[in-house]
């Protein structure tokens, strides 16, 4: 008579889960210390790193002027209609620029834009572990983390901090079409408004949070990609693994980011 095998315990589960998660997170932080490592040993290879910058920045412009042009609207919109009993037009100006400078810019785009990137990157990289390209980079001496992550992670990490200021700009001349269009408002009252509310302190946060963001998604992507198995199955599985993850660490690190920034601006 065969024995059924049981399914493990609830506790079973969450520990095999628990462990999981801590071998992941300890496995990008090992490829964050060789990335590192791998930068101060010497430059990167220009033709490498323009290609990323040319992937990463310039290919994703059109998201982000789709993006942040529509979010910069609804918000214009939103506010002066759950306002307008108070006067609310004559503030739309300084809600869509704080709310765009601080919060909304830099996390949308790095969701959008993470996730098309990210995508694109563990599908790549992925795609030549299940070839053994990169067990064929390793037989010719060839470090697999300075020619393929190190790239990347720079590249990803300079190019966030640039889309966020091109849609902090569009999301806020987004809103003035909607101000001028739909509310009426002089063009010079709402830039004034605009002018007079971001602060220093308002970029500095909003800009410097998404340095981070973009480290963090290029290692995870990456990291993905290096650990896929399993043919074209797996590489699907390690896209859609990088997506969630991705989107999961920048809402994650936007909550510790803007504590430590409220603390220091």
């Amino acid at each position: 008579m065969t024995a059924v095998p049981t399914e493990p315990g609830l506790l079973s589960r969450v520990s095999n889960r628990a462990q999981a998660a801590f071998t992941y997170v300890g496995g990008i932080t090992d490829l964050a210390v060789q990335t590192i490592q791998q930068l101060r040993r010497g430059k990167i290879e220009q033709p490498l790193l323009t290609a990323q910058f040319d992937q990463i920045g310039v290919r994703s412009i059109s998201i982000v002027v789709i993006t942040s042009a529509f979010i910069g609207m609804v918000l214009a919109l939103q506010t002066a209609y759950a306002l307008e009993d108070f006067g609310g037009k004559l503030f739309v100006g300084t809600i869509v620029s704080l709310s765009l400078v601080r919060e909304l810019a830099p996390v949308l785009m790095s969701l959008m834009v993470g996730g098309r990137v990210g995508a694109g990157m563990t599908a790549e990289i992925g795609t030549m572990k299940v070839t053994e390209q990169i067990d064929a980079l390793r037989a010719l001496a060839t470090n697999p983390v300075r020619k393929l992550v190190v790239p990347r992670v720079v590249a990803s990490t300079l190019m966030f901090p640039i889309l966020t200021v091109v849609s902090i700009a569009l999301g806020i001349l987004g809103g003035l079409l909607i101000a001028v269009a739909n509310l009426h408002l002089s063009a010079n009252y709402y830039l004034r408004s605009v002018i007079e509310t971001v602060k220093y302190n308002d970029l500095a946060s909003g800009i410097c949070k998404t340095f981070f963001f973009g480290f963090a998604i290029a290692l995870v992507a990456c990291y993905n990609g290096l650990r896929t198995s399993g043919g074209a199955d797996g590489v699907g599985r390690s896209t859609t693994q990088t997506v969630v993850t991705g989107a999961i660490t920048v809402l994650i690190m936007d909550f510790f980011l803007t504590k430590l920034f409220l603390l220091l601006f």
